[in-house]
């Protein structure tokens, strides 16, 4: 791996899904074409919605996708559907992992260390379960991920649940998984804050990948929210 390697950090806030994902593509398009460019680090939330990985099974929905009140969005990541809200921390990584290394599976675990530290900064043990991506406590899944790499550019990234309110995963399947239930951090630690924990993961990202993050304005130039 090349060691020290800058990374933008950028701290929007919340984003509707459907700009951060144009944002995203945009980003991942710009270092396609010029490789040299810095890596990016989002951290944001959303409102309500409903996301689908490139061949999720809609069997996963308990509802009608044509009648819902959020928004259902099927996008390009791997993964069954999931839930995002405000209250659960996003991270969208953009890295060219032509610059770390080009395995995927080593990416997934990475994603995985960064949460697991950040759990284990709050005295939280943060498991893994073998055949399955993301992080648990004690039996409750607390972390989905989810990526897509073109070129060796990743995009898409990881989802900790903080301190949402869990009803909108009652309406689906979580990334396809029955039994086993979602959680999330403040079942834990009442009372922790989400700004928090964003400044735990950005601490913890640069250490297991080694970058150095350089805190950037939003919006980035040419990004259209809407």
């Amino acid at each position: 791996m090349v060691n020290s390697r800058f990374c933008e950090l950028y701290t929007p806030g919340i984003l509707p899904y459907r700009a951060a994902w144009e944002w995203q593509r945009s980003l991942t398009f710009e270092r396609r074409a010029d490789p040299s460019l810095n890596d990016v680090l989002i951290l944001l939330e959303h409102p309500p919605v409903y996301t689908l990985g490139q061949g999720s099974d809609s069997q996963f929905l308990k509802f009608d996708p044509n009648q819902s009140p959020h928004d259902v969005v099927w996008i390009e990541r791997g993964g069954e559907v999931t839930y995002h809200c405000p209250g659960q921390l996003v991270g969208y990584p953009i890295l060219n992992l032509t610059y770390y290394q080009k395995d995927l599976h080593w990416y997934l675990r990475q994603l995985e260390e960064v949460l697991i530290r950040v759990l284990a900064h709050y005295d939280l043990a943060g498991e893994r379960i073998p055949g399955l991506t993301g992080v648990w406590i004690e039996g409750c899944k607390v972390a989905a991920i989810g990526i897509k790499v073109s070129r060796w550019i990743t995009m898409h990234g990881f989802a900790l649940n903080v301190c949402p309110d869990l009803s909108g995963f009652q309406r689906i399947v979580p990334c396809g998984i029955a039994d086993k239930p979602v959680g999330s951090l403040e079942q834990w630690i009442p009372g922790i804050q989400l700004l928090e924990v964003q400044k735990q993961v950005a601490i913890a990202f640069a250490a297991v990948f080694q970058v150095h993050l350089i805190t950037c304005e939003f919006p980035a130039s040419g990004l259209t929210l809407h």
